[in-house]
């Protein structure tokens, strides 16, 4: 098939798809409600109050934005401005009231006077001023909301110059997503002219509010729709594993936080354009080629085959909410298939399908789907995907009114909801990328080091596309000479000594040199390991351990592993490894079948072992 029939196919089966969903999701206009009183939450506004239940005080799903507003400033039109944006959009002023019954509904509160704070940061250093915004804007980020009080939307004001002030607001996710900031900036730049105009408001008037959305949404998706779209992702989904074995830099706690860290990126103009050349080629979409490359570079990180990645959709089909702040935005699991080391055209073809088959499907909540096929849920790690993966083609730009320059400020987020999440913007310099972490999880040098593979590997599908992904080199010039380096271990070593006269050997040079650690804090210098295997050697030897007689090992991963080891050489014996985490039955399997005539274990693992004839246990 020629690429020109493959991105047909493609198109006439995005279109299929579309044109279903259209059918079924527009046979029901989305009404406004005719009755006041308490509303149910969306499905993303339910999962969102859950989790704010399950960890009172957090600030994982505030959103925070830092707006510059350049030239001329009237701070009363201004705040005018943010007062009619409350009064217009009902989900900005909504308290979430819990039912007692393991839920919440929405409570809409009448508009009242916009507060906005003021501080003067005029009196600081103009070199301090930059540093002081940025402190500020992570604080005020950083502090939680009371969803069941209100509001969710907090903006404060600081003044760096005559001409030049700060906005800092700070939303929760409960009511806004990323299309949502894109509107609020709009619509602050346009009140804010009318307002210093001395104008009404120059924006239409909403056909719907949220609630009426969410009221809509709980209608519509039910019954034959629901059961369909339930259909479709159990289907894709079936056998997904429940985790994603990411080669971390320390052991996935039981309940993990959000400490998040993030590193910035950059994908140069020209390597961007060979991207968008190559998706051209193949009849792939730019996100579609960036998506492929990531699940490729998941795939050798990981060495699985079966890699899910989530990926934002704005969600937005329907004309009615077009315009309307809140949180629309929902989550699809991109589920690729990697099995028999696919070429990279190939690997895009296989993430085409999977895309426009789940944009086909964005309708389900991924709350609702979570809810749905019920996966074994765990505190230490997201269900269904762990990884992240977002190509944004709109973000948030700048607005020109009434003499006064609105341009967003980055702010960097502190929080990270998933093990690793990369998202890329197109700019003038190339793709832009932001990665953040979960700092329980990696080390800042890991993540870079990633970041560096991720670079390497588009670099070498866009040169070769006809790869396989196994031949995709990964490593930077750098790492290659430093592999070379590290390799390089021959060493003139006197003739006739074992591991353990070596160490002697060492310990004798440096006695106070920290010779092995462990990941539970442990640490002995080469004095203590030398003396503690000795000691240990010389009880072995009064049992009877020497040449041709086995020891077995039971020991969990520590320095005592190493003292054992050495001891059973320095005996003149051989070790059998018996792993603590086998069965009982496996583990007296094999001291039988071994012919054990010793066992060196902990007193902790005592129980994992039962008596055996001519067996000793040491402790």
């Amino acid at each position: 098939m020629t690429i020109v029939a493959v991105a047909e196919k493609r198109r006439l089966l995005l279109e299929k798809l579309l044109r279903k969903q259209g059918v079924e999701g527009m046979e029901q206009s989305i009404q406004r409600r005719t009755t006041e009183g308490p509303v149910p939450l969306s499905f993303a506004q339910e999962r969102l109050w859950f989790l704010d239940q399950l960890d009172p005080g957090s600030a994982a799903y505030n959103l925070g934005a830092a707006v510059r507003l350049g030239g001329r400033f009237e701070i009363p039109a201004f705040a005018a401005a943010l007062a009619a944006i409350v009064r217009r959009h009902e989900v900005l002023r909504t308290a979430y009231a819990p039912t007692g019954a393991g839920s919440a509904v929405q409570r809409i509160m009448p508009p009242s006077p916009f507060a906005l704070p003021v501080i003067d940061l005029t009196a600081l250093p103009s070199a301090w001023r930059e540093t002081a915004t940025l402190a500020l804007a992570r604080a005020e980020a950083g502090r939680p909301f009371a969803l069941d009080r209100g509001p969710v939307l907090r903006v404060a004001l600081l003044r760096l110059a005559a001409e030049e002030h700060v906005a800092l607001l700070t939303f929760h996710h409960i009511a806004v997503d990323g299309w949502s900031l894109e509107i609020f900036m709009g619509e602050l730049s346009a009140l804010y002219g009318a307002a210093l105009a001395g104008r009404p408001s120059p924006l239409p008037p909403l056909p719907i509010q949220y609630a009426d959305f969410a009221l809509w949404q709980r209608s519509w998706l039910s019954g034959r729709v629901l059961a369909e779209q339930v259909e479709h992702w159990r289907r894709t989904l079936a056998g997904l594993r429940e985790l994603l074995e990411l080669p971390t830099d320390r052991p996935r706690p039981a309940i993990q936080s959000v400490r998040g860290g993030h590193h910035s990126t950059t994908l140069p103009q020209p390597l961007a354009a060979s991207l968008q050349d190559l998706g051209r080629r193949h009849g792939a979409t730019l996100f579609m080629v960036l998506a492929a490359g990531w699940t490729a570079l998941l795939q050798r990180w990981t060495g699985s085959d079966d890699i899910a990645v989530g990926t934002p959709v704005a969600n937005r089909g329907r004309p009615e909410v077009e315009a309307l702040i809140g949180f629309f935005a929902n989550t699809l699991v991109l589920r690729v298939d990697l099995a028999a080391d696919p070429t990279f055209a190939g690997l895009m073809a296989r993430v085409g399908e999977v895309s426009l088959s789940a944009f086909g499907h964005q309708d389900m909540p991924f709350e609702k789907l979570v809810e749905e096929l019920a996966p074994r849920r765990s505190l230490g790690h997201s269900p269904l995907f762990q990884v992240f993966f977002a190509l944004q083609n709109t973000p948030v730009g700048a607005f020109e009114s009434g003499g006064l320059r609105l341009s967003p400020v980055a702010v960097d987020g502190s929080a990270a909801k998933f093990d690793l999440s990369l998202s890329l913007v197109p700019g003038a310099l190339g793709l832009i990328g932001r990665l953040e972490y979960c700092r329980d999880l990696f080390d800042a040098a890991t993540v870079e080091r990633l970041l560096s593979h991720f670079h390497s590997l588009l670099v070498a599908a866009s040169v070769r596309p006809d790869a396989r992904l196994s031949d995709l080199p990964l490593l930077s010039a750098v790492e290659r000479h430093q592999l070379i380096e590290w390799n390089r271990t021959a060493a003139e070593l006197p003739p006739g000594l074992c591991v353990h006269d070596l160490v002697a050997c060492q310990a004798a040079r440096t006695p106070d040199a920290i010779a092995v650690e462990d990941l539970a804090g442990g640490r002995l210098a080469y004095r203590e390991l030398e003396a503690r295997a000795e000691g240990l050697a010389r009880r072995l030897s009064g049992l009877g351990v020497g040449p041709e007689v086995l020891v077995g090992v039971a020991v969990e991963r520590s320095v005592e592993m190493l003292v054992s080891l050495l001891a059973v050489l320095k005996a003149g014996g051989g070790y059998v490894p018996l792993d603590p985490e086998f069965p009982a039955e496996r583990l007296a399997y094999m001291v039988a079948d071994s012919g054990l005539r010793v066992l060196l274990t902990e007193e902790r693992l005592l129980a994992r072992f039962a008596p055996e004839p001519g067996v000793t246990l040491v402790v």
